[in-house]
């Protein structure tokens, strides 16, 4: 009898996305914060769901992650999360905090919930007051609805210098039940979690306690959305919140339960896919880039350097010129005081060994630039100093990234 790996038990679930898990439905409407364009969305379950989420390690946590907080401190219960773009409501004292507790009051009002049933999520320009009458005004208007066409006005309504919305949706058996996650985020730049100016948001109709949803997410959170860089620079108001309300109806899942491992692969899966769409869309990004390291310490040293090379300007500049520059790579690895030899290293650019026990390698500078050229570029480095493995994601440094950012207001 075949014996299935985790990853060969999930399933990807073609065009699905955060309402194709049972009893979730979504809307996005444009409310005026961002002048036309689609501004403000909800998220809701038509049951409680047991929820989870992580937040920003910057000091200058944004109200909304404030307010969230305590939701979810309350009972560990959500049944639904608003959403707006073009106002961050962050460095906005205590004016912001009460216009986050209304915003979060008129949506359970809405929507004949609690308010402690109510996430609130804010992403945009950080130090300007949220106009609540155009909440208010926006939450008046939606229809929540569980079509494709409902899923991407949500997606659409997180944006902000986004090219791209990023969603996916994975599924897998358990207890002999359909479970499916589907996920949705934003972020473009100031990426460089823990977290960023980056918002996730995960459906799931798995039956699972807050307490063991809270525990899976911090185990895949270091594994994905911890390992991805723009720039960086981490923001005020970044959040991956995950809810699930039990309606696949497999037994509650904990570490305990047999199959306990599927579905944090399947989390994992869905935090994966996200993080590294992200890491695509960087701001002016023209290439994804994936760092694998082998051969670290440990797995957490491994993740270390990946990061610490997906991190260096030099790096991603070399990168968007193609240059084939393993020294940067080198420069970057030893910046990262992980425990190494310096006489064992390997380095390989996609297929092109580039050092190997830390001596040059021949190549061909023409297949190199070729490689480099790709819109998917691979770096592989072991340590050859012990088991530890991980991988980071980013993107190439460009001229675009710097006039996004150097008028961003406007």
């Amino acid at each position: 009898m075949q014996i299935l790996s985790e990853q060969d038990k999930i399933t990807t679930v073609e065009k699905g996305s955060i309402v194709t898990p049972l009893g979730f439905h979504t809307a996005g409407v444009a409310a005026g914060i961002r002048y036309t364009k689609l501004d403000l969305g909800v998220i809701f379950s038509e049951k409680e769901a047991n929820s989870a989420a992580v937040y920003t390690t910057n000091l200058f946590q944004a109200a909304p992650i404030k307010v969230t907080q305590e939701s979810i401190a309350s009972e560990g219960i959500l049944q639904a999360v608003v959403v707006n773009s073009g106002c961050a409501n962050a460095c906005t004292g205590s004016q912001g905090y009460e216009d986050a507790l209304k915003m979060r009051a008129l949506t359970a009002e809405k929507l004949g919930v609690k308010d402690t049933y109510v996430a609130v999520a804010s992403t945009g320009v950080i130090g300007e007051y949220l106009n609540m009458e155009k909440v208010e005004q926006g939450l008046a208007k939606l229809t929540l609805g569980s079509s494709s066409e409902d899923a991407e006005a949500f997606q659409t309504a997180i944006l902000t210098t986004d090219l791209v919305m990023k969603t996916c949706c994975y599924s897998a058996v358990i207890d002999g039940k359909t479970v499916t996650v589907g996920g949705t985020a934003k972020g473009s730049g100031m990426i460089h979690p823990n977290m960023a100016t980056m918002l996730a948001f995960l459906t799931t109709d798995a039956n699972i306690s807050s307490e063991s949803l809270s525990t899976a997410l911090k185990q895949v959170i270091n594994q994905t959305f911890n390992q991805i860089t723009v720039d960086g620079d981490t923001s005020t108001n970044d959040m991956v919140l995950v809810m699930a309300n039990g309606m696949a109806e497999n037994h509650s899942l904990s570490p305990e339960h047999p199959e306990w491992s599927t579905f944090v692969q399947l989390l994992r899966m869905s935090c994966e896919s996200l993080a590294k769409q992200i890491a695509k869309d960087g701001e002016g990004a023209t290439k994804l880039v994936e760092v694998e390291v082998n051969g670290a310490v440990n797995d957490s040293e491994a993740r270390w350097v990946a990061k610490q090379i997906i991190g260096s300007s030099l790096v991603k500049t070399a990168i968007y010129g193609a240059d084939a520059n393993w020294g940067r790579i080198i420069g970057a690895i030893g910046q990262s005081q992980a425990q190494l030899n310096p006489e064992t290293v390997d380095v390989a650019i996609g297929p092109i060994k580039m050092l190997e026990k830390s001596e040059p390698c021949k190549f061909s500078e023409e297949e190199a630039l070729d490689y480099l050229k790709g819109d998917f570029v691979k770096i592989l480095v072991d340590l050859h100093v012990g088991p530890g493995k991980g991988k980071a994601w980013g993107c190439d440094l460009s001229y675009d990234y710097i006039k996004i950012n150097a008028s961003y207001r406007s």
